[in-house]
């Protein structure tokens, strides 16, 4: 409970903290208000095919998962900036327990951060859907519920990736580059190599847990969440083993 405890104030402590938390909430936001731009203003008409307000709500999570991701990594990285990781280790020799407890307290705060952030842009986009005459969703609806759970769960599941891959760079810079990689340039790029394994790479997987009407070619929600489940814990265990067997 005092490593918990002690991590959590290191977290708290730092402004990148608090910065990345409004950040990941209001870049969601924005980004899924101009998303629903083209939409604005134009006359009532059938809804498209495979239409998904609540995925469309969540559009904004393209930038608010990179944030978040980087909120995960600066948990880790100051420390080998400044040295403090000698500091920490010297308090904390079993290097399992001081990473299992910065995943614990970085979780939580993701969780929170990512609840707040799913349901201020399902929130939002949901009001300025109502007026074009198209369907909206509610949280009563079919699916909608489990969806709005699986976007909390998977930026959640996003801060851990960044976590274990501050671990493994020991650098903010080098953590931003393999994010950016991971969450951006890998997604776009892979159907170029064939829609499977499009579908398949973690991230646009689990991207699947917040969808309610699934995209044709993508895996179902639960599939897709476990693919991501899996791939946090292999980047997981790598971070781990790295800090086991590497000098501070």
């Amino acid at each position: 409970m005092n490593i918990l405890r002690s991590e959590w104030t290191k977290l708290r402590s730092v402004r990148s903290t608090w910065i990345a938390a409004v950040s990941a909430v209001l870049s969601s936001v924005v980004l899924g208000v101009v998303g629903s731009f083209d939409l604005l203003g134009a006359p009532p008409a059938e809804p498209p095919a495979g239409w998904d307000p609540t995925a469309l709500s969540l559009k904004g999570f393209l930038f608010a998962q990179l944030i978040i991701g980087m909120m995960g990594a600066l948990s880790v990285t100051p420390e080998y900036d400044t040295g403090m990781i000698g500091t920490s280790l010297a308090v904390v020799p079993a290097r399992s327990r001081l990473l299992g407890a910065k995943m614990v307290v970085v979780a939580a705060v993701a969780f929170v951060t990512g609840l707040v952030t799913t349901l201020v842009s399902f929130t939002v986009v949901q009001l300025m859907l109502g007026g074009t005459g198209l369907p909206v969703a509610g949280l009563g609806d079919p699916g909608v519920a489990g969806a709005l759970a699986g976007g909390v769960l998977y930026l959640t599941l996003i801060a851990l990736i960044g976590v274990a891959v501050g671990v493994l760079t020991r650098s903010a810079t080098g953590s931003l580059a393999v994010l950016v990689g991971a969450l951006l340039l890998v997604p776009a790029l892979a159907p170029a190599f064939g829609d499977r394994l499009a579908a398949l790479w973690p991230i646009s997987a689990g991207q699947a847990a917040y969808t309610v009407v699934q995209a044709e070619g993508a895996v179902a929600p639960g599939a897709g969440l476990a693919v991501l489940i899996a791939a946090v814990v292999g980047v997981g265990i790598a971070g781990h083993v790295a800090l086991r067997v590497r000098d501070v």
